[in-house]
């Protein structure tokens, strides 16, 4: 049982406030948090404080499947860091948001459940978190 944290990132060409309030508002996230195109996000709930629970159902766009992924927030340092634990398992995430010049890095770091391989989970993650960037650029270029 490999229990090696994977790790995920991405550059966004977006100012850190903005990234930041993508990230985290319920109605931003409906829009990037899926893996691929068969799947969507239907509903996104978040109480964003410490101790706040939130919940996003993951659903595929053909009905034939879907899930609610959530937890609690354990800690919130605004624009730089997101702490949380997953409901179902304990496993910890930890969000991490950098100004790196005129980019943001956002960096997911998590612990592995262990059904699945560490590619596959962390392929899936690197989707989400590409689909994320995709969302607010193009956003940001609509404003």
């Amino acid at each position: 049982m490999d229990t090696t944290p994977i790790v995920v990132s991405a550059y966004v060409h977006a100012p850190l406030a903005r990234v930041w309030e993508y990230y985290t508002a319920s109605e931003h996230v409906t829009q990037w948090n899926y893996a691929s195109d068969d799947w969507y996000c239907p509903t996104a709930t978040s109480d964003f404080v410490v101790g706040g629970h939130f919940s996003y159902t993951m659903a595929a766009k053909d009905g034939s499947a879907s899930f609610d992924f959530g937890g609690t927030f354990t800690e919130i340092i605004p624009q730089e860091r997101i702490a949380y634990t997953i409901d179902d398992d304990g496993r910890k995430v930890f969000v991490t948001f950098a100004q790196e010049g005129e980019n943001v890095c956002v960096t997911v770091v998590f612990e592995p459940e262990q059904i699945n391989s560490h590619q596959l989970q962390q392929g899936g993650w690197q989707a989400i978190l590409d689909n994320f960037t995709q969302y607010i650029q193009t956003q940001i270029l609509n404003i």
